[in-house]
């Protein structure tokens, strides 16, 4: 049996055994710290986690709700800021 097999024998186990309801309304904590936006950027949905200094370089100083080392921010502001770096050249 190779790994993949494993693991997807692994997975349909965990599902079947979740009880609860499949369906409900997951709880979202963390919210994107960018400050015109209102949606979640927890990871179970697609939210990112890029440096502050990044951040700053596409938002500005004003642009943002907290200034901690790493901003966390929703999956619409991610694909923003790829877009606003797209042409920049890599710095490594």
């Amino acid at each position: 049996m190779g790994f993949k097999q494993r693991s997807r024998r692994g997975r349909k186990t965990a599902r079947s055994s979740g009880g609860g309801d499949s369906g409900a309304a997951e709880e979202l904590e963390v919210e994107c710290d960018v400050s015109d936006c209102k949606e979640w950027a927890d990871k179970k949905v697609g939210g990112r986690s890029i440096a502050l200094d990044n951040a700053l370089e596409v938002w500005g100083d004003g642009g943002l709700k907290r200034e901690a080392r790493r901003v966390r921010i929703c999956k619409k502001c991610y694909r923003e800021w790829k877009k606003a770096r797209k042409d920049e050249p890599d710095p490594w």
